[in-house]
């Protein structure tokens, strides 16, 4: 993410900046530069935040006065995300984790819109940069907000009114201009989860409904329209993991950790849901999205589509 920079202007010092930005910036403390200062690691030169002519070095300072806004000095916060970083520039996204992992969160980062479209679905929060070496950032955000709630921010160098217009109309919950503060990044963060939190699932119900079809987690067994549909073990596990997320596309990635674990072939999904189509009667039970994964279908019962309020052919 090439234009993070380590904090706001410091309190009588030069920000020095690089490029879009400073990348890769770290505090210093103890045995390296003093209160105030802060090093760039922007390429392979360090670059050195000095303090202005005339600053008085000796003068006390207010509490949190003077302090870059780096992750060290921003407050830990009460609830830790699971937050996916999407971008390509190595540096600066790894410094970007570091600082999100200093805070209590968990963080993960990709460098490809294919790899975010398989690794989003475990994410609560994605920090994502439009400007991707394989797909459009917007077009990565299209189809994360397709298939899922997942608050996403946008993180780029791209600036105008207009492309910000374009990011939050293709689904961005934020948009974030580079180079910026770590502290109004995490501001940002905690911002939109708390617009989000009613879109959060509180807990795992014992029966999920989902139109004519009811699993009951805790005795493991599936309905639909009140007959019995017979399921196998990972079938049942693979219904009930859609099911829990009805408006979400699952990656194939993360069906395969949740189901199987380790022990799986990229056929043994494929096998599975061909069975569990024709067991429910539809193949619209689980719609493939093509480059993504896998979501529960529409409500179709034998007795009409309740969405529609068609009847069945005969």
């Amino acid at each position: 993410m090439a234009g993070v920079r380590a904090g706001a202007r410091t309190e009588g010092t030069d920000d020095i900046r690089a490029g879009s930005g400073v990348s890769g910036s770290r505090r210093v403390s103890g045995g390296g530069p003093g209160e105030g200062e802060s090093v760039s690691t922007a390429g392979n030169r360090p670059h050195l935040t000095l303090p202005r002519a005339g600053h008085d070095r000796r003068r006390p300072e207010r509490p949190d006065r003077g302090r870059a806004t780096t992750p060290d000095h921003v407050a830990q916060p009460a609830v830790a995300w699971r937050i996916l970083v999407v971008d390509s520039d190595t540096a600066s996204a790894d410094a970007l984790v570091t600082g999100l992992l200093r805070q209590g969160h968990e963080a993960e980062r990709v460098a490809t819109g294919r790899a975010a479209l398989e690794a989003y679905g475990d994410a609560h929060m994605v920090l994502m940069d439009l400007d991707l070496p394989d797909l459009d950032g917007l077009e990565v955000c299209r189809r994360i907000r397709a298939g899922s709630g997942v608050p996403v921010i946008a993180v780029t160098a791209r600036g105008s009114e207009l492309d910000r217009v374009l990011g939050l109309q293709a689904g961005a919950d934020d948009y974030l201009v580079k180079p910026y503060g770590f502290r109004e990044l995490v501001a940002r963060i905690e911002a939109v989860m708390r617009r989000c939190q009613g879109r959060a699932p509180t807990a795992d119900p014992s029966v999920i409904a989902h139109g004519p079809l009811l699993i009951d987690v805790s005795a493991r067994r599936v309905s639909l329209d009140g007959r019995p549909i017979a399921l196998t073990r990972k079938e049942f596990d693979l219904v009930r993991l859609l099911a829990s997320q009805p408006d979400a596309v699952l990656p194939r990635q993360r069906i395969m950790r949740e189901v199987w674990g380790d022990a799986w072939s990229r056929r043994t999904i494929d096998t599975h849901i061909s069975k569990i189509r024709s067991k429910l009667g539809s193949p619209e039970w689980i719609v493939t999205v093509r480059g993504v994964g896998f979501r529960l279908g529409r409500q179709q019962s034998a007795y009409g589509d309740p969405e529609s309020g068609a009847a069945p052919e005969v």
